[in-house]
């Protein structure tokens, strides 16, 4: 599963990614593999994606959240 096909109030466990995928301002917020991910909100047209990663409120474009590989709880 990954991580724009959680829905909202979902949570789930970062499982992988790969690196070169995902911008270097989401890894230093916390977006790291068995942090827990919950999905606030997604946007009236589809994008962003709102999240809560690591007691941070995050957006992530759908692009990236494609790329994010989780494990949902």
């Amino acid at each position: 599963m990954f991580l724009h096909q959680l829905k909202k109030g979902e949570k789930g466990v970062i499982k992988h990614f790969d690196i070169q995928s995902v911008p270097l301002k989401l890894v230093e917020l916390g977006c790291l593999p068995e942090n827990e991910v919950e999905l606030l909100q997604i946007a009236p047209l589809g994008c962003p994606y709102y999240f809560i990663i690591n007691d941070t409120r995050v957006a992530i474009r759908k692009e990236t959240a494609k790329q994010i590989e989780i494990e949902k709880l």
